[in-house]
């Protein structure tokens, strides 16, 4: 297996495994695992914008600059998300 082969591999591996784990899933642990979900979409901002900034050519700057966007529009969505499922626990007040 040369390089590329590999990182296939382990793509369509972890694709493969998140399905099936996300499907198990409750509903009610459904907003501690969208928090964490929303520190590893942080952590993937990080190396997006590291990647963007390189210098390593065009393709690459192009490639990071789309993955800090699709991070950040991840990150923000799943936020919001948590925050209006976190909403429906609090208490009304009349």
């Amino acid at each position: 297996m040369n390089g590329a082969e590999y990182l296939l591999f382990i793509l369509m591996l972890s694709v493969f495994l998140g399905f099936e784990l996300i499907n198990k899933v409750p509903a009610t642990l459904h907003t501690p695992l969208m928090s964490g979900a929303n520190a590893i979409s942080g952590i993937t901002v990080v190396g997006a914008v590291a990647l963007a900034g390189n210098g390593q050519g065009d393709l690459a700057q192009w490639l990071g600059a789309g993955a800090v966007a699709l991070a950040t529009v991840n990150v923000i969505g799943g936020y919001l998300v948590t925050d209006r499922m976190l909403g429906f626990f609090k208490k009304r007040e009349d």
